[in-house]
C-alpha cells in the first residue's frame, strides 16, 4: 500500500515538473498492440518507398569482428553445457563413473577420443584467452586496430596450443 501511494506521489509530480507537453497524456495509447505498431510502420515504410538497411550484408568480415561473435558464441555453448551436464546428473540414474565405463566399453579408437577431448577444450581455452584480452582492453592496453588484430592473432594461436596439449592429457 505505500510502495503504491509512494508510486503514484513520484508519477505526480514528475507529470508536475515535466509540465503539459511531456506528461504522459501523449505516450501511444493502450489499444494498440505491438503487432499493430509493426503493421503501421511497415505500411509506411512501404508507402514511402524506403529501402531496408543492409545491416551485416554491407560490413566486410574481419578477425575482431568473427572474435566477438565467437566470444559470446562460446559463452553461451558453455553455460548451456555446463547447465545440462549438471541437469543430466541430477535426472540420470548411476553414478560418473558408470557413464566413464560406457564410453570406455564403446572401444572408440584414440583419434576420436582426441578430436572429443580437442573440441571439448577449444571453446574453454578460446573464451579463457580472449576474455584476458578484454581484461587487458578494460585497463585501456591494446587498443588501436593494428593490436587488436595482433592480440587476436595471438589468441587463436593460444587457444590452438593449449587445446592441443589439454586434449593431449
Amino acid at each position: 500500500m505505500a510502495l503504491s501511494l509512494l508510486r503514484l506521489t513520484g508519477r505526480r509530480c514528475l507529470c508536475v515538473r515535466l509540465g503539459p507537453g511531456l506528461s504522459t497524456q501523449h505516450a501511444v495509447s493502450k489499444a494498440t498492440t505491438a503487432k499493430e505498431e509493426m503493421a503501421q510502420f511497415w505500411d509506411k515504410n512501404t508507402q514511402s518507398k524506403r529501402p531496408l538497411s543492409p545491416h551485416l550484408t554491407i560490413y566486410q568480415w574481419s578477425l575482431p569482428m568473427m572474435m566477438s561473435i565467437s566470444h559470446r558464441g562460446t559463452g553461451v555453448a558453455m553455460s548451456l553445457g555446463v547447465s545440462l551436464f549438471g541437469l543430466s546428473a541430477l535426472v540420470l540414474p548411476g553414478h560418473f563413473a558408470d557413464y566413464l565405463d560406457l564410453i570406455r566399453s564403446l572401444s572408440l579408437g584414440p583419434a576420436l577420443i582426441y578430436s572429443a577431448k580437442f573440441a571439448l577444450a577449444f571453446p574453454l581455452t578460446f573464451h579463457t584467452w580472449n576474455g584476458i584480452r578484454h581484461l587487458a582492453w578494460d585497463m585501456g592496453k591494446g587498443l588501436k586496430i593494428p593490436q587488436v588484430y595482433q592480440s587476436g592473432v595471438v589468441v587463436l594461436i593460444l587457444t590452438v596450443l593449449s587445446s592441443v596439449g589439454i586434449a593431449a592429457m
